[in-house]
């Protein structure tokens, strides 16, 4: 919302620079984006002249050469004009040279066709108070030559733009604002513009208005006036809109708009002559139905939205813009003048699907109160008898009525100290309330607090009117204060404590965090080759999304690593070490919450180690490279864990395998399907995923301490042969279970496929590690643990030992 300073002025003039003005207001709550100037600079070189003479140029024939009496003492001045209207004894704006137009050309002295302009006449889109362009601005004969144009006219102010919270729609209107101004500053506060309301209660002879929908209409108000003559508003009031970002139209349309602006109401003028009926309907639209509305297009409605009709059918949206057919146009002398109040949420659904936002659907979005209808009415009443020459008629239809009666709040002073931590006298707390127009009276431990209309939907509670009362006093002003509750401890919950363990796990193995969307493009799941039936394919739909990219929710964390991985790859970052911490979602239909699960995943790519000059081309991150850092994060956090042979849509074959815990599935791990990778414009990729919840389920208590010894371990080397089928994690199991408590490590550390073993047997040479802690073992008690450990793969797994 722009708010232009001098218009602020005519109902609180706090008498401050502007950008002083906008830090006050900013530590009361409202946020100013940005302070600029609207119109001309350097004022004093604009002022009233009176044209003397204005006769035809000799070498142009649209030009005029003007004698112009600017009031200097100094005799006329000599300025060429190309204005058609320009005759002697106008009086007219004159901009002298010096003086800086609204987009910031500075005017010197110009020579045209021959002959020196000392200056420049102006129409009123030169000054930035209108768009009419045709012709110079006449002004009032009683302004003498020499005034300085900005006592007659506003040609120069600050606008501050201002960032309005949805729950405070009464600072969408100037005087809103001038209120909050008035309390945050002392300056006086002028009575409302609409204090005087020159129109009368009752009946509006000839006119009727139903409202079928009530629930979605709580109020609407019609006056009727006659003798109404359509024209140019006067300079003031294209002033103020302008500067306030509206385009004038006609007086009318202006004053609607001048309206809105003041008090935050919106109204929408109707020729009644072209009202059908002279009866207006508001109710649900029927789908289908269609209307062309202000803007020429033709708008089609669904069964939720409100439309005022006629009896010849729809004549305008409710709440966001009228119809072609009955807007005001200079041939119109009745009008019907409309002010209502709608539900915020319906009107912020239907502005949204018609792709229809205007300044009254921002409004009413945030719902205002029914009592502001009637405030519209009587300001706009008023201008429309002054400015338009408008006869009202008698009576005011009002339909619905103002709301219920102002709620009272208990404010206990006892309770203001407890919750701000600080002093505020209660006698400070009723001057702040009452300047922001709350009712306060005094009660034996506090105030007793009415609320106004306007802020209804915004002040409910006793924690509300402390924060008015905070706010105003100065947040910058309470003291900063820690609890007052003794031994307060903050502590991480275990499980997040463990989650956190596993995040540092991936950064200290030089890994870097990403944060992606939980939001993604349903082509998604296609894309990781995801088949129809897949877990992964339970994808849900997003009721009202941002955007087609952003429609539905993740379903895996890979798609995210994938897109941050091409982004990298795209800007020469080849080497990527990449790892997210967040929540994936499975739909469970419509009507039912989904599934939300925390899942813990990695991507590299790139080299797997950095080049030397005995290896300046390392291999790509695989499989294994991706095991070494899943296999860190697992022993950090000491879950046990396996590997089982397994297969996904969007990995490697033969190069996958599911991650086991407690002996079920918790994840997966492998390398991207060299398909899923060239979609992402990426080469090798090793990749896994795992369920943090489930895993950190498993996580055991906290560690126990165990003593260090200082015996030395026996190391002896084991080959065996077995089928080649047989996972080397299966091995391993058995050779620690088999090895006993002395078995202090066991690792493979040679594979051999060969004509020496036979067709499907495989060797594989192990590394046994025993150690005892209260002695040094013997070779012969390590050849028996050995011994052991051979019969038990035999007695297993079929294998044996090899010489």
């Amino acid at each position: 919302m722009r708010l232009p300073l001098v218009w602020l002025a005519d109902y609180c003039d706090p008498g401050l620079p502007a950008q002083e003005l906008a830090t006050r207001l900013a530590l009361t709550g409202t946020e100013v984006e940005r302070v600029e100037r609207h119109g001309v600079g350097a004022t004093e070189a604009f002022v009233v002249g009176r044209v003397l003479s204005a006769e035809r140029h000799p070498d142009a024939d649209r030009l005029s050469v003007c004698q112009v009496d600017v009031g200097d003492g100094e005799g006329p001045q000599q300025i060429v004009c190309g204005a058609p209207n320009v005759a002697a004894g106008q009086t007219v704006a004159v901009a002298r040279p010096g003086a800086v137009m609204p987009d910031g050309t500075r005017l010197g002295a110009a020579k045209l066709r021959g002959i020196v302009s000392h200056g420049m006449i102006l129409a009123e889109d030169e000054l930035g108070i209108g768009t009419d362009h045709a012709g110079i601005l006449v002004l009032d004969d009683a302004l003498a030559p020499g005034t300085p144009l900005a006592a007659a006219l506003p040609i120069a102010t600050e606008v501050l733009e201002l960032e309005i919270t949805p729950n405070r729609p009464d600072c969408l209107g100037i005087y809103g604002v001038a209120r909050e101004v008035h309390a945050a500053t002392g300056a006086p506060l002028a009575p409302p513009p609409w204090s005087e309301d020159p129109g009368s209660a009752g009946p509006v002879a000839g006119v009727e208005v139903e409202v079928r929908d009530p629930d979605l209409c709580p109020r609407f108000t019609v006056r009727a006036f006659e003798d109404v003559r359509v024209g140019p508003s006067p300079p003031w009031l294209k002033a103020r809109l302008m500067a306030a970002g509206q385009r004038p139209i006609s007086n009318v349309v202006d004053i609607t708009n001048f309206v809105m602006l003041v008090t935050g109401q919106p109204l929408h003028a109707f020729d009644l002559d072209r009202v059908a009926g002279a009866r207006l309907l508001v109710r649900r639209a029927t789908p289908g139905e269609q209307l062309e509305t202000l803007d020429g297009q033709l708008r089609t409605f669904d069964a939720e939205a409100v439309l005022v009709c006629d009896a010849d059918g729809p004549s305008a949206i409710g709440g966001i813009m009228g119809g072609a057919r009955s807007e005001v146009s200079d041939a119109t002398t009745r009008v019907l003048l409309e002010a209502a109040t709608w539900v915020g949420w319906n009107i912020q659904r239907t502005s949204t699907r018609l792709g229809l936002r205007t300044e009254a659907s921002t409004r009413f979005e945030k719902q205002l109160a029914p009592e502001q209808g009637i405030d519209g009415q009587a300001l706009a009443t008023k201008l429309l008898i002054e400015l338009c020459g408008a006869r009202v008629l008698p009576g005011t239809i009002d339909v619905g009525g103002p709301g219920p009666a102002p709620a009272t709040i208990h404010l206990r002073e006892a309770r203001v100290r407890g919750l701000l931590g600080v002093e505020i006298p209660r006698a400070r707390q009723a001057e702040i309330l009452r300047a922001l127009e709350f009712g306060v009276a005094d009660a034996a431990d506090g105030l007793d607090v009415s609320v106004p209309a306007f802020r209804r939907e915004d002040v409910t509670r006793e924690a509300d009117l402390i924060e008015e009362v905070a706010r105003i006093a100065g947040l910058e002003n309470i003291p900063a204060t820690l609890p007052a509750r003794r031994a307060a401890v903050g502590r991480l919950d275990p499980k997040l404590a463990l989650r956190r363990r596993a995040e540092d796990a991936l950064a200290g193995r030089g890994l870097h965090e990403i944060l992606g969307w939980s939001f993604t493009a349903p082509e998604t799941v296609t894309r990781l080759r995801i088949p129809d039936g897949h877990e992964l394919r339970r994808v849900l739909a997003l009721a009202n999304p941002m955007s087609e990219e952003q429609s539905v929710m993740r379903t895996t964390l890979l798609g995210s690593l994938l897109d941050a991985a091409r982004q990298n790859v795209a800007r020469g970052m080849g080497e990527l070490r990449l790892f997210e911490s967040g929540t994936v979602y499975f739909s469970n239909g419509p009507q039912t919450l989904p599934d939300e699960r925390h899942e813990l995943a990695a991507l590299l790519a790139g080299p797997a180690r950095p080049p030397t000059w005995r290896e300046d081309r390392p291999p790509g991150a695989d499989v294994f490279a991706a095991k070494g850092v899943l296999a860190g994060v697992l022993d950090t956090l000491r879950v046990p864990w396996a590997l089982a042979a397994a297969t996904e849509p969007f990995l490697h074959p033969g190069r996958a395998a599911a991650v086991l815990v407690d002996g079920e599935r918790a994840g997966w791990l492998g390398e991207v399907h060299p398909l899923v990778a060239r979609a992402w414009d990426l080469e090798t990729v090793g990749a896994f995923a795992i369920d943090l919840d489930r895993v950190l389920a498993a996580a055991p208590g906290p560690a126990t301490y165990r003593d260090l010894t200082s015996f030395p371990a026996v190391h002896q080397d084991l080959a065996i042969v077995l089928a080649d089928d047989v996972p080397a994690a299966r091995v391993l199991d058995v050779v620690r279970t088999a090895g006993g408590a002395e078995l202090e490590h066991a690792d493979v550390f040679d594979v051999y496929r060969g004509e020496q073993v036979g067709d499907g047997r495989v060797s594989l040479a192990l590394r046994l590690e025993f150690r005892a802690a209260d002695r040094t073992l013997t070779d012969a008690e390590a050849d028996a643990h050995r011994s052991a450990i051979v019969a038990a793969l035999g007695a297993e797994l079929g294998a044996q030992q090899r010489a």
